[in-house]
């Protein structure tokens, strides 16, 4: 294995090995980026105070996510179309977080079915689930989840519409992909990546396709995916979803104050702060800009969870320390995968761990539980007015 000490070493790797097109899937915003490249370098603008003469040792990572031990307090996200960056990628993903002790959660919109995940696991997992309109579909999906075991649900409530990401819309990237000759002369170039495919029957949307009405088959896929999404969406109709799962529920994609309270009065157990890591509504604030106002309105109501952006163990401790709960990485744990696979997903959240307990030790602090802002700086106006 070469030598991997940050997030980026990963990054450059999985960059030579992975098909462009699903590359740039993973690293792209919509519109002209500006909110997904924020998302990351507003984490830049909150500075560490550093500490000295304190008995670092004996540092400690582990606390509880949802009631539940954990090495850290990192989850992997959700990520549509995670076997497509390796072959068979959410059963590595799914391996590499449990054996570490984090949880993972399964996209709606992978190539690996709930049964496939379950099948290779022995811990439970999340199931991530999209606004649909369809009932039957989501209920059975929600059914399927319990019968897998899975110990909690996360509902994706930022994609009622699409937002329009360009790389995505010139590289024919949809479910399914639409190959191009262009596309198809990259994807020959990579072999590791290739042969990875030929060896696996998992190519198609393993939740999807032969559970939807109509969707028999990865061509049909599309008719579905225009018109399953709810634009209708409203807070009666995730009461809906609240009663057709009866297990812990997650609400992912707050970032208004406003919606925070909606999702306490559903009976969330619950949210994420997230704008969808920049690939919906370009021009927002980053998540961590919007996370302290969040939680200020929430108080211990609910537990807040943030993802977007992270992509290093001090970003893991600055959206502890400005309130988060716990934290989801999508990029970081997929360069990984993308980079050498369940090796990779595993060195992911051991970089991100180490660079957690040697920031910790540096700020003063030994025991993650009693991170604060006090070991940050933070500069006046970062979190703004913006919900006033």
């Amino acid at each position: 294995m070469p030598v991997i000490t940050e997030i980026e070493d990963l990054k450059r790797i999985y960059r030579r090995r992975v098909p462009k097109m699903f590359y740039d899937y993973c690293e792209s915003g919509s519109w002209s980026e500006q909110t997904f490249r924020e998302n990351v370098s507003d984490f830049d603008k909150l500075y560490f105070r550093q500490r000295v003469a304190r008995d670092m040792a004996g540092r400690n990572t582990r606390t509880q996510m949802l009631g539940e031990n954990v090495a850290m307090p990192v989850g992997l996200a959700p990520v549509g179309l995670t076997g497509m960056q390796h072959a068979d990628g959410e059963i590595h993903a799914a391996r590499a977080a449990e054996k570490f002790g984090v949880p993972f959660c399964l996209s709606t919109l992978s190539i690996c079915s709930i049964e496939d995940v379950a099948a290779h696991t022995s811990k439970p997992f999340y199931m991530q689930v999209y606004t649909l309109t369809d009932d039957d579909f989501m209920q059975r999906l929600f059914d399927r989840a319990k019968a897998a075991g899975c110990s909690a649900a996360v509902v994706t409530v930022d994609l009622q519409i699409m937002g329009q990401r360009h790389k995505d819309i010139k590289n024919g990237m949809s479910a399914p992909p639409k190959l191009t000759p262009k596309s198809v002369a990259n994807l020959a170039t990579k072999v590791g990546w290739g042969l990875g495919m030929l060896q696996t029957k998992r190519r198609a949307f393993g939740n999807v396709i032969g559970h939807a009405k109509g969707v028999t088959d990865p061509s049909s896929l599309t008719t579905w995916t225009a018109e399953a999404f709810d634009q209708s969406l409203d807070w009666d109709r995730i009461r809906q979803f609240r009663k057709m799962w009866d297990g812990k529920l997650i609400i992912k994609g707050i970032m208004d104050p406003r919606d925070a309270l909606e999702a306490v009065n559903v009976g969330a157990d619950a949210i994420v702060v997230s704008n969808h890591g920049g690939r919906q509504l370009d021009g927002t604030i980053s998540s961590i800009r919007a996370l302290e106002k969040v939680v200020d309105a929430v108080g211990d109501k609910i537990e807040v969870h943030l993802d977007s952006g992270i992509r290093s163990g001090q970003d893991v401790l600055r959206a502890v320390a400005m309130g988060a709960k716990s934290t989801w990485i999508g990029r970081a744990f997929v360069y990984g995968l993308g980079a050498m696979g369940e090796k990779g997903v595993t060195r992911a959240l051991e970089v991100i761990q180490k660079e957690m307990e040697t920031t910790m030790g540096l700020c003063g602090v030994t025991d993650v539980k009693d991170v604060d802002r006090d070991i940050l700086m933070v500069p006046k106006g970062f979190s703004g007015d913006w919900a006033e």
